[in-house]
């Protein structure tokens, strides 16, 4: 691991609250694609299979920023132990209910139970944040948190996928279960790192959301979470349509592995300057990175094109948390970062059905008209909302780059 890296961890218990991060993310990627799987093999209909999984991601986006709220108020301890608990009984009746063969509409309740799953990437990015504040460890810290986050979308659902093909239906859902149970219970039992509470009436209440640079940043990655959700709808019928589903997963891969080897570029880098154009710039290298895939004709260019447009991903990503922080109140962090993930949440969903509305009329390679139409939705948002990402909030506090400007005038 490259030295910026190593000296992350340095720093007491870092180890131990990265390593359980890492297992509870795991589901993010796991359980909605193993709902699919578990449920078209028990059942054979996958427009059930495609309800109960947006079911689950729209939860998640209606309550992950409430439970992120009450996490900086109360605590993690306090709040991710009862949620997970909700979030994991509402797993096992999902399971019993597809293998008993209950009402449909149970198993619908079920899922949206599974949306109390809180957030883990917030809380990670909480803790190094509440550990680096204002240093250029953090820009690293966020770069490490990025590409944990492409490993877990490179092997999530080939776990997933493979365990319910091969052993029983259940068992991908089943594993993203206890992984889920392990990294939350692990993470909070780690008091020592765990970010300082803030009583609601310290900071006067309302929400994050009220940020108006952070409406900016929920509002784009709507947009961007289109392209993510469509690309990966798309791509799999552009595989079976030439033949070869199977190797949907391994492109998709690609496209994941991109965006990680990026992240791990841009963590040794330091940057001057503005964040907010970096980040402007990286929505719009998103956006462009979607019009090859309008013209490939075979996977292996597929393949390549991907790989290519994933290298925008987490650069982007990096640069929007250190956004969140320039226009979110310290004691709301946890609550902010958890917005931009309930927006991409929404815009996957979104991006999903309607890619596969494009895909039933007009076929596969029309479908990716679908992410290039969004990134040009991002685009404009971006732009249209650059002013606010430009002039942050006064008192904020927090990122790697005022950090750095303060250095270079008290240098000068």
């Amino acid at each position: 691991m490259p030295s910026p890296y190593r000296a992350l961890f340095a720093a007491p218990g870092t180890k131990g609250f990265s390593a359980a991060g890492l297992l509870g993310r795991m589901p993010l990627s796991m359980m909605g694609i193993g709902v699919v799987t578990m449920i078209s093999q028990l059942t054979g209909r996958y427009g059930l299979a495609g309800g109960l999984s947006a079911t689950i991601a729209l939860a998640a986006a209606a309550i992950g920023p409430q439970i992120s709220r009450l996490v900086d108020q109360y605590g993690q301890r306090r709040v991710l132990r009862p949620a997970t608990l909700v979030a994991l009984a509402s797993a096992a009746g999902l399971l019993l209910a597809a293998h008993f063969r209950w009402p449909d509409w149970v198993l619908f309740v079920c899922a949206a139970g599974i949306g109390s799953v809180p957030s883990l990437g917030a809380m990670i990015r909480a803790r190094w944040a509440a550990l680096y504040r204002g240093t250029p460890q953090l820009h690293t810290a966020y770069s490490f948190e990025s590409v944990v986050d492409e490993v877990c979308f490179i092997f999530g659902p080939i776990i997933s996928i493979g365990l319910s093909t091969a052993w029983f239906p259940e068992a991908g859902p089943l594993l993203a279960a206890c992984f889920l149970a392990t990294g939350v219970f692990w993470l909070t039992a780690q008091r020592a790192t765990e970010p300082e509470p803030h009583p609601r009436e310290k900071h006067g209440g309302g929400t994050a959301l009220r940020a108006r640079g952070l409406q900016v940043l929920v509002a784009t990655f709507a947009a961007t979470g289109t392209i993510f959700g469509s690309v990966d709808v798309v791509t799999v019928a552009f595989a079976d349509e030439r033949g070869h589903k199977a190797a949907a997963s391994v492109v998709l891969a690609l496209y994941a592995a991109g965006s990680c080897v990026a992240g791990v570029v841009f963590g040794l880098l330091h940057f001057k300057g503005a964040p907010a154009r970096r980040w402007l710039l990286g929505i719009c290298v998103m956006a462009v990175s979607m019009i090859p895939l309008l013209l490939v004709g075979n996977l292996p260019f597929l393949a390549v094109a991907l790989f290519v447009a994933g290298l925008s991903i987490a650069p982007t990503m990096i640069t929007t948390m250190s956004l969140i922080e320039e226009h979110v109140p310290r004691a709301q962090l946890t609550e902010g970062m958890t917005w931009v993930s309930t927006g991409l949440a929404v815009g996957v969903a979104l991006g999903s059905s309607v890619a596969g509305w494009v895909i039933d009329a007009a076929g596969a390679r029309a479908g990716y008209g679908v992410p290039a139409v969004s990134g040009a939705v991002a685009v404009t948002v971006g732009f249209l909302g650059y002013r606010r990402l430009s002039r942050p909030a006064p008192r904020r506090g927090g990122t790697v780059e005022q950090h750095s400007e303060r250095e270079e005038r008290h240098v000068a």
